[in-house]
């Protein structure tokens, strides 16, 4: 006695073999690997140590209400030719004209021998006063 035909069964005259092969696992997992590379791409590039630009020489027009802060090689700090104390009078003198309309900007002058903790501490005096506008002052390499 023969048994009926059943749902994955090939139809009576249909002998042969399937030769397609389904490519939608394919495609999944391919995405998949898509979308981790690029999310970790950036990982990589990002964690590669890397050498800082060189410094360049970018004319700054200096105006006379700018601030420049000097920092010499023992560390002390000065605002134009004067010197300063300590941290708190940096911070209190800026704080004063961190209130004029429009905000003048900060130039920092460090001394090559400086340590970096006395720069250190004239960059934060400008973040605790509110200063927005902070840059350094440098000299170009020489030409050879």
């Amino acid at each position: 006695m023969a048994l009926p035909p059943g749902p994955f069964d090939a139809p009576a005259g249909d002998d042969e073999v399937m030769a397609t092969i389904n490519t939608t696992p394919l495609v999944d997992v391919m995405l998949v690997l898509l979308i981790i590379f690029l999310i970790t791409i950036p990982v990589v590039t990002t964690s590669i140590k890397v050498d800082l630009p060189q410094e360049r020489l970018n004319p700054r027009q200096s105006k006379p209400e700018n601030i420049v802060l000097s920092v010499d090689a023992q560390g002390v700090v000065y605002w134009h030719d004067t010197p300063l104390p300590n941290a708190e009078a940096l911070v209190d003198r800026l704080k004063t004209v961190s209130v004029q309309s429009p905000q003048p900007e900060v130039h920092i002058r460090g001394d090559r021998s400086a340590a970096y903790a006395p720069v250190g501490r004239v960059v934060l005096a400008c973040q605790r006063a509110g200063i927005a506008r902070v840059s350094f002052i440098t000299e170009p390499p020489a030409l050879n």
